[in-house]
């Protein structure tokens, strides 16, 4: 048995960044939100703050769709 360990790591390394982006884009979601309601406390428009959100949010679940349908294929 021969381990590919150019491909090994081009896995890894696409599955880190991927994961990583992942993260970040649902931290800006959370965050996305306290704003919404640091914003309405204040008395200030709150739409930029839940479009940016809910935004952010149906990416990350476009990106975990995307990934079952790539292990059910």
């Amino acid at each position: 048995m021969k381990i590919d360990w150019a491909a090994l790591g081009s896995v890894f390394g696409v599955s880190l960044v991927v994961t990583v982006a992942l993260v970040a884009l649902f931290t800006l979601g959370i965050t996305g939100l306290s704003r919404r309601e640091r914003a309405a406390a204040q008395g200030e428009s709150t739409v930029l703050a839940v479009t940016g959100a809910y935004a952010c949010f149906a990416a990350c679940a476009a990106a975990v769709a995307y990934g079952i349908y790539l292990i059910m294929a």
